[in-house]
């Protein structure tokens, strides 16, 4: 019997950056499926519990949207506790035969954490405050621990400057860049538009 290969689809670049008060949170806006770019311009990444939380997801729409569902369940179930409700969504990830099939990575940011939740239900907390998911992830990780290192920019600016660099070597990524961000004042994180 022949093995039938399986068209990938290949959607984003996402990437997360703390960094002097603020946390920002972009990604690029194109879909690919095989060969072909079905869109370039979807939004990636959202708001969940009344702005308390930013989402970015990455890998099979379908599957991102139902993993997000989850998550915001679960972020209501515990609310102001990022960690338990990623944790809990990872550990329904593993023993979910549905779950354990969706094709789809997201980070999660609130004022203090920063979190990575893998397809395989991992949760990662990064060390520098810096996370990439998505084919230009690596990239777009690159560019902004360099950014951080030898210029003064904002988080906002970082990421977005960041995200262009990975749609300039990442096939996989565009430059229709959605960034969101909230400062930090007294542990309370407060919304600023996107651009």
């Amino acid at each position: 019997m022949q093995n039938k290969s399986r068209v990938e689809t290949h959607s984003t670049t996402i990437l997360a950056v703390r960094h002097q008060g603020e946390v920002a949170l972009g990604g690029d806006g194109q879909v690919t499926y095989g060969t072909a770019i079905l869109k370039a311009d979807t939004r990636k990444i959202r708001w969940i519990l009344d702005k308390k939380m930013l989402v970015g997801f990455a890998g099979s729409t379908a599957d991102a949207f139902s993993l997000l569902e989850r998550f915001e369940a679960k972020a209501k179930n515990f609310p102001g506790n990022l960690p338990r409700a990623a944790t809990e969504l990872a550990r329904d990830w593993r023993t979910d035969r549905i779950l354990r099939k969706l094709e789809a990575m997201m980070i999660v940011v609130d004022a203090e954490h920063s979190l990575l939740v893998t397809g395989q239900g991992d949760v990662v907390q990064a060390t520098d405050g810096i996370l990439g998911i998505g084919s230009g992830g690596n990239y777009a990780v690159a560019a902004a621990r360099g950014l951080i290192r030898h210029s003064n920019l904002s988080a906002s600016d970082i990421v977005r400057e960041s995200l262009k660099i990975a749609s300039e070597i990442d096939i996989y990524t565009n430059d229709n860049i959605i960034v969101e961000q909230f400062g930090i004042a007294n542990n309370k994180a407060v919304a600023t538009p996107g651009q």
